[in-house]
């Protein structure tokens, strides 16, 4: 019998329920859907072809599951945003018109953008420039279809060292430049535990432009309940703010086999009983 939905639309992805489920994503779908969650994401929505995509996007639609983000654009190895070569600035924009193409397939609202690296040859105000520079020509694109990139704060003590997005009052200030709806910030609770904690504080200061949130806990980037970040008051602070965006499950899962994930889904019921 399918439980009850979650408070919060939390959104896992392919691979996540395979020991229940199989390799079938249509069937991780279902079985998703019979366990209460009401949203989806899959970074590599983009690279899938054309039949799968319709498939998924039409068994989604069946089991009223909400597709969360997708990577439009995303580099860890070159600058991108920051800079000033023409053609990588193309690739982005090229990056971007492919990426409404695929949001119109699959029902997407959002898409992950990670702004690539910073220029050590130029100095950071001439990069932030240039990144709202990029990003205003980016929302032009996706402006007409309301598809909506979410910039993504990452670590660079752990993870990313030469990012140029890592901060949330670094994203806010630029989403407040670009000054567009199309526009707003991923705030990967992972990443922001590491870059600057003070998670709840965050949250409030930027809250008019955070479009999407993830979450893994710290250390290990595991589900809630694994580290040190208490989910339950944080998810209970979005739900009281009227939050009803989608929170992407973004980690890996602590214990192997069908135990791992029976552990995780009974992780997010926890945090989910507020």
């Amino acid at each position: 019998m399918p439980k009850a939905p979650f408070k919060l639309k939390y959104a896992p992805h392919f691979g996540m329920f395979k020991q229940h489920a199989g390799d079938d994503p249509l069937e991780q779908l279902r079985f998703a859907a019979d366990e209460g969650f009401t949203a989806w994401e899959d970074n590599g929505m983009k690279k899938r072809d054309l039949a799968t995509q319709e498939a998924i996007a039409a068994t989604m639609s069946k089991l009223k599951i909400e597709m969360g983000v997708f990577v439009a654009t995303a580099t860890f190895e070159n600058v991108t945003f920051a800079g000033t070569d023409e053609a990588a600035r193309a690739a982005v924009l090229k990056d971007m018109q492919d990426s409404v193409e695929v949001a119109k397939r699959v029902n997407a609202k959002w898409c992950t953008v990670v702004p690539g690296l910073f220029d050590l040859k130029l100095a950071w105000d001439y990069q932030t420039a240039n990144c709202i520079d990029l990003l205003k020509r980016c929302c032009e694109i996706c402006e007409k279809s309301g598809l909506v990139m979410v910039l993504e704060p990452l670590n660079r003590l752990a993870n990313h060292p030469r990012v140029f997005l890592a901060e949330m009052p670094q994203s806010y200030m630029i989403c407040k430049a670009v000054n567009h709806p199309s526009c707003k910030i991923l705030d990967d609770l992972y990443h922001q535990q590491i870059t600057e904690g003070n998670l709840i504080p965050n949250i409030d200061a930027s809250y008019s432009e955070i479009g999407y949130f993830q979450v893994g806990d710290n250390p290990g980037r595991k589900e809630p309940t694994t580290g040190e970040i208490n989910y339950k008051n944080v998810f209970k602070h979005i739900h009281s703010k009227g939050w009803t965006g989608i929170v992407g499950m973004e980690h890996g899962i602590s214990l192997p086999g069908k135990e791992g994930e029976r552990r995780l889904i009974d992780a997010y019921r926890e945090v989910d009983s507020f």
